[in-house]
């Protein structure tokens, strides 16, 4: 479900519409340490040219070898790499690690512009490959679904971006924006206030204007959303953060100390009637506990939760509780 495989199919269809013949290539099994976990997309262009990866760099060089040597496959097949001590150090896989991938001709568009379509709505698809006829079939999925693999037909997941809105437009938000980019996120970015008007061009992210309470109502905060407030201002952060905490998003904090965090806390469970199931979701202080002085350590710490609390959300992890720098 990485955002990354989705700009696979995109490099992948853009090539196909510019006339190249393209192979797709998805990790279905390893043994010992893999490089790239299953499910994970690589697209080979005719003369050679990549989106993705399937391992460290020596495979997708074999691979590169095979289509531009002419090898083609009419339907999907098999490949496994490493099936030895001698051929994993060749292609440099560590410990002995061993990797079985599914190759397929990328003929009909179709679904790719389905599957691209539909994730940029924010729906999770599921995709099954059927290795005998080539046949694709899509569904919708749910976030319990993993990929799956029988011999005979391959299911791989493809989710939403995932996004993050920040609330406040000043310089930790700018600093956690640049380095969300980096990991791409979508970002988007509220605040109000005539003083941070000039600042809500942050490069890369998109401004939605209003109050922020209604953008995160009407953001329909699903499980790929992180909400941050970080503007200060208890008239701004409040009413964002009791959107936030009642809806999907995976991860919704607040900038503040941990004396803050506690008025706000009973702020918002007298006067909004949150319950102490939807106050404990709240990350506040925001972030890790790394000692952050300056913004832009702050941010390291800020973003480092939130692709902490990701990543457990899609191995199905319970988050530890605690959090983070004093602010």
């Amino acid at each position: 479900m990485e955002s990354l495989d989705l700009r696979v199919l995109g490099d992948a269809l853009a090539w196909r519409r510019a006339g190249h013949a393209v192979t797709l290539v998805t990790v279905v099994e390893t043994w010992g340490s893999a490089p790239r976990p299953p499910g994970a997309l690589l697209a080979v262009r005719d003369d050679g040219v990549v989106s993705g990866s399937v391992s460290g760099g020596c495979v997708e060089d074999d691979l590169i070898a095979r289509v531009k040597a002419g090898e083609h496959h009419a339907v999907p097949a098999m490949i496994a790499y490493g099936v030895s001590k001698e051929e994993a150090a060749r292609f440099g896989l560590p410990c002995g690690g061993t990797l079985r991938l599914v190759q397929e001709p990328l003929l009909d568009t179709h679904w790719v512009e389905e599957v691209l379509a539909r994730t940029a709505a924010h729906e999770l698809v599921s995709r099954t490959l059927t290795l005998a006829s080539g046949e694709i079939s899509l569904a919708a999925a749910t976030r319990d679904e993993r990929m799956q693999f029988d011999g005979l037909k391959l299911t791989t997941l493809f989710g939403p971006k995932w996004r993050l809105l920040l609330v406040g437009a000043g310089q930790l938000s700018q600093a956690v924006a640049q380095m969300a980019r980096m990991l791409d996120f979508e970002v988007l970015v509220c605040d109000p206030r005539e003083e941070y008007s000039g600042t809500t061009g942050i490069t890369g992210a998109t401004h939605l204007p209003g109050m922020p309470d209604d953008v995160v109502r009407e953001l329909h905060a699903d499980a790929h959303t992180a909400i941050v407030a970080l503007t200060h201002d208890p008239k701004l952060d409040d009413m964002a953060l009791l959107e936030a905490l009642r809806s999907d998003a995976f991860y919704v904090g607040a900038l503040g100390s941990s004396r803050n965090q506690a008025a706000r806390k009973k702020r918002l469970a007298e006067h909004f009637d949150l319950t102490e199931a939807e106050l404990a979701r709240l990350h506040g202080p925001v972030g890790l506990r790394i000692g952050a002085k300056t913004p832009a350590e702050i941010a390291v710490s800020v973003v480092a939760q939130i692709v902490e609390r990701k990543n457990q959300s899609e191995q199905g992890v319970k988050p530890a509780a605690g959090c983070a720098v004093s602010q």
